[in-house]
């Protein structure tokens, strides 16, 4: 259909009661970024409404998992309009104290998560990757390890310090960087990626790996699959979820939501 509904309210809070509005599975067209989306999941999914994004962020690791992010915004609004929608997953974070918040790319937990944190701090002229390089070499001079404690699916996977430990349900986050790149957002699971104890020389050696995608061939960086996870730590944790920092907190768990929101895809 070409009666396409537009929400071009003036704040997050007025976009939502709009969606909330809206008739379910009706077709939405979102001009933004991963933050952008993010802070619409909660409606996006009650009202289940098909999602129609036009990329314009600055991580757009959704639109990159999508196949949006290369497309000109006439190609991108051309595909809202008449491509079908498709079931995609989500994760759903829940923390001791609050309501269970949903993301569709990313929870980070440690170092990383620090990072997109330093990273609002980022000079302004700064946008996409090299804004999270900037936050990475300034974290990279306070570096700390986190002891962590992990259960994937009910099995111990590990005990002790580690730099991060990071859930994502698309292949990239941080701008690009293919962290998990045989991620998929419609398996119905979603991506353990496990980096232990390094240095702070050991870390940033570790960069241009991650930013190629070889990360995964050094002994202390693992990568696996899992349904549900449980992290808790003697020690606060710094959290974002899809680049958005959260509270520091010693214990979570995570869950897929699989099939939770249709989008539109490239």
């Amino acid at each position: 259909s070409s009666d396409l509904p537009l929400v071009m309210p003036d704040d997050i809070a007025s976009a939502r009661q709009r969606l909330l509005a809206l008739p379910e599975g009706s077709r939405v067209l979102v001009a933004g970024g991963d933050g952008t989306v993010h802070q619409l999941l909660p409606a996006l999914v009650a009202r289940r409404l098909q999602l129609a994004l036009l990329p314009g962020g600055t991580g757009n690791d959704l639109a990159r998992a999508l196949g949006l992010a290369h497309l000109g915004w006439r190609e991108a609004l051309a595909l809202a309009q008449r491509a079908p929608a498709r079931a995609m997953d989500l994760g759903e974070l829940t923390l001791p104290a609050g309501d269970p918040q949903l993301f569709m790319s990313s929870l980070t937990a440690g170092f990383d998560a620090a990072i997109a944190r330093r990273a609002l701090a980022s000079p302004a002229w700064l946008r996409g990757q090299p804004r999270y390089l900037w936050a990475t070499l300034h974290e990279i001079t306070r570096l700390r390890l986190y002891p962590l404690r992990l259960e994937a699916d009910g099995a111990l996977l590990h005990e002790g310090p580690m730099l991060f430990a990071s859930s994502l349900n698309t292949p990239s986050y941080g701008s690009g960087m293919p962290a998990a790149p045989g991620a998929r957002i419609d398996d119905g699971r979603l991506q353990l990626l496990r980096v232990g104890a390094f240095g702070r020389l050991g870390a940033l050696a570790m960069m241009p790996l991650l930013l190629t995608g070889q990360h995964l061939r050094h002994p202390r960086v693992a990568l696996g699959s899992f349904q549900s996870l449980r992290l808790s730590s003697p020690a606060t944790v710094p959290l974002a979820l899809d680049g958005e920092p959260l509270p520091p907190a010693t214990a979570l768990t995570v869950r897929v939501r699989p099939g939770a929101l249709h989008v539109v895809h490239g």
